[in-house]
């Protein structure tokens, strides 16, 4: 559903998420080629769209995972909102995503799932947990057992976003290079995220926002929240890219994913390295000196199917070279 604005001038589309009775596991919860498009912008609008959490609200304050995993009711896993058609991009262009806003709810839920996270086989059989978090003022206010509150500034992020791959389906769990499950915090207001079109109109989504997550997402899932999502798109033609990339006010970042995790840190590395060669003039051993003088490389997450990391390094060395 879209609902269309004047927002300072400019048109604003709000895309509404699909009503819980109408979702499928086949529409909601991939990334395809095939899915059909539930809106179609073009290069240079301003969107609002509405995501559901991780878990597309089936818990609740007053229904726990473990109530609901003894219901025997279908879960949806990272459902996401879209996709949304982008007039303009084709194969070989990349798709400049600018993230505006990020507005979320009064509660966030983390829970334990039997079966996931990065501890599971370490710690015994993992149980189905669910905490629930109000946010006030800012702060996740976490609330343990013993009743005692630590409170947690948000830094709401998007943690699953992108396109189409260009052939096959992938579920909304998987990070690639498409996108997808990233959990990378940079993904975030003030920040230009960009990503590979691979098919025609891009047929990008999102969803999974997290109010705050610490790298790694260790348990496997953060401080989960519904959202309100501004972004803005540019189509930047004859752009080929092949992982995500990131530009944020201070920094240039690309974002892999792979198994085992130092793959994922090499891939990173070795896209940033291409970065600064086609767009900043370093020969190739150069950018391989400069990263590991002062490049980082950072953890995003270690529980999905692939593991992510980002290499980045600040833009004031880069503002240098003139």
């Amino acid at each position: 559903m879209i609902n269309e604005t004047l927002i300072a001038g400019f048109r604003m589309r709000r895309i509404s998420k699909r009503p819980a009775n109408e979702m499928r596991q086949s529409v909601d919860c991939i990334f395809g080629p095939n899915v059909k498009p539930v809106a179609t912008v073009s290069s240079g609008d301003v969107v609002e769209v509405e995501v559901y959490d991780c878990f597309a609200n089936a818990i609740r304050p007053d229904r726990s995972l473990k109530e609901v995993l003894g219901s025997g009711e279908e879960m949806f896993d990272n459902p996401v909102t879209g996709p949304i058609y982008i007039e303009g991009a084709e194969r070989g262009d990349t798709l400049a995503v600018d993230i505006l806003g990020i507005d979320v709810g009064e509660h966030a839920v983390t829970a334990l799932v039997p079966g996931f996270g990065a501890l599971e086989g370490w710690l015994t059989e993992v149980p189905p947990v669910t905490k629930f978090s109000e946010i006030r003022d800012g702060k996740v206010v976490f609330v343990t057992s013993k009743e005692k509150s630590i409170k947690i500034s948000i830094q709401p992020f998007i943690g699953t976003i992108g396109v189409a791959p260009a052939v096959e389906s992938v579920s909304t769990v998987t990070p690639s290079r498409h996108g997808g499950n990233l959990d990378t915090s940079y993904v975030t207001v003030g920040n230009r995220l960009y990503l590979r079109v691979n098919v025609k109109g891009a047929l990008f989504g999102l969803g999974d926002v997290h109010a705050r997550q610490g790298n790694g997402e260790i348990c496997g899932t953060a401080a989960e929240v519904p959202a309100l999502v501004r972004l803005r798109f540019e189509v930047i033609k004859g752009k080929r890219i092949d992982w995500p990339r990131i530009e944020s006010p201070d920094a240039i970042m690309t974002v892999c994913s792979a198994r085992p995790l130092e793959d994922a840190a090499r891939l990173a590395a070795r896209e940033l390295m291409r970065w600064l060669v086609a767009d900043f003039g370093l020969e190739e051993y150069e950018a391989y000196m400069l990263l590991s003088i002062a490049g980082d490389i950072e953890i995003s997450q270690i529980v999905n199917p692939l593991y992510t990391a980002v290499a980045k390094i600040e833009k004031e060395l880069l503002s240098q070279l003139g």
